[in-house]
């Protein structure tokens, strides 16, 4: 048996329009004068609503203001986002070998709010989201204890969640399909890259 981590915007969650248009709103609402494009996701050394704000140009001073707009955005949308296709299946079969838990920047709440819609609540074991303190690399870390499993993944579609994998000891999976562009990925040297959802089970014994 072992722990499978997921990453959650990106990954799991189909998110990039709702992070380009909360954050042009958020933007709006602070006075910042930046168009958001996805080029402000795709090129960030580290994954967050923080450093996210900063590539949109927002005031250090201000960056807090912008994550709590865009995370409440997030949880006053009428409906969580789209499942990237074939996740729901991998979950499925996942869950019914291993552990499943969840580090993201985005909040638990939101993260709980997708699950459910999707079915999948009760096959997930534990959320870390950005409520929980440390990084992503000590939320691992977290989990690692909680669940004492031997062989750890973590699929992340972003550098800073392979990074993340790498000072937590564990196997990273970059996945193709999220908020980064392959090439970025590749600079962090994941274990493993999977180009579909099935692939990541291929990958996880």
């Amino acid at each position: 048996m072992a722990l499978v981590i997921f990453d959650y915007d990106g990954v799991l969650a189909d998110t990039l329009d709702d992070l380009i248009r909360f954050g042009q709103e958020a933007c709006n609402r602070l006075g910042v004068n930046h168009v958001v494009t996805k080029d402000d996701l795709s090129n960030l050394e580290v994954m967050s609503f923080a450093t996210f704000g900063r590539a949109c140009e927002v005031p250090e001073h201000l960056i807090d203001e912008f994550v709590k707009i865009s995370l409440n955005l997030f949880a006053e949308k009428e409906s969580p986002p789209a499942i990237f296709d074939g996740l729901s299946e991998v979950i499925s079969h996942l869950a019914a070998r291993h552990k499943i838990a969840i580090v993201t920047t985005n909040s638990s709440q939101n993260v709980h709010a997708f699950l459910t819609k999707h079915g999948l609540a009760n096959l997930v074991h534990a959320i870390y989201g950005v409520d929980t303190p440390g990084s992503k690399a000590q939320k691992i870390a977290l989990a690692r204890e909680r669940f004492m499993e031997e062989s750890i993944f973590m699929i992340g579609d972003a550098l800073s969640d392979i990074r993340a994998a790498k000072e937590a000891g564990v196997t990273s999976i970059a996945v193709t399909w999220g908020h980064q562009r392959l090439e970025t990925l590749l600079r962090g040297e994941p274990d493993h890259v999977a180009e579909s959802p099935q692939q990541i089970i291929k990958t996880v014994k």
